[in-house]
């Protein structure tokens, strides 16, 4: 049985498909403000109480992005992230600056990239849905094709419980186009979660029947 601490508005949802075992776990709303439950905060708490609770082989994040036309993205594309990193925790102090970067490889699926239709690119991810020019030249830096604002927070809790981990990102809004993004996120948002949902089935069905070495 799953037991997450009493008040927490996190939702799972869990069923088996084939041989597989699956959980899919919400952050759910903010209790105050009813708002979706965004951002690292959430994702790390969830990933962490997920993993203890639910002692997974394999953790998929799902979820929308921000793209960049000038690294090819284009609003639709769904994305397996390579490597993830931070791009808001700027820390000037050697060593620290690339604990803050946080930069680490995703679990690497070869045969799973080459069977589903995904493209492949480095994620970065931060707290703000905007981006400011710090940010720009952090994102720059890091050779991120996509934004997102959990995907790296999600990576660390996986890794320290040694549990694999890999990024499925659909693209919402381009960051360097000529669109609002908070505008362009809510116009694209129905028409790009169906093609994460088709991308995420078609990943479930590749994996069963496979061992993470042959991913």
């Amino acid at each position: 049985m799953c037991r997450f601490p009493k008040g927490v508005p996190w939702v799972r949802y869990h069923g088996k498909y084939k041989d597989l075992s699956i959980n899919l776990v919400w952050p759910g709303k903010d209790l105050l403000l009813g708002v979706d439950s965004v951002g690292t905060v959430s994702a790390s708490l969830v990933t962490y109480a997920s993993i203890q609770a639910l002692k997974p082989d394999l953790v998929i994040n799902a979820g929308t992005a921000g793209g960049f036309k000038v690294k090819g993205a284009s609003i639709g594309d769904v994305y397996l992230a390579s490597d993830v990193a931070f791009h808001d925790r700027r820390i000037p102090i050697p060593v620290f600056d690339q604990y803050g970067i946080g930069a680490r490889r995703t679990f690497c699926t070869p045969n799973l990239l080459k069977e589903v239709d995904l493209k492949l690119g480095r994620l970065s991810t931060g707290d703000s849905l905007d981006m400011s020019p710090h940010d720009e030249g952090a994102i720059s830096a890091n050779d991120a094709v996509i934004k997102d604002m959990e995907g790296a927070a999600v990576a660390y809790v996986a890794e320290l419980l040694s549990v694999p981990s890999i990024f499925v990102k659909a693209v919402t809004d381009i960051i360097d186009g000529e669109k609002p993004t908070a505008e362009e996120f809510l116009q694209n948002l129905v028409a790009v979660t169906a093609n994460l949902d088709q991308a995420v089935t078609q990943v479930i069905y590749f994996i069963n029947g496979r061992s993470l070495e042959d991913l």
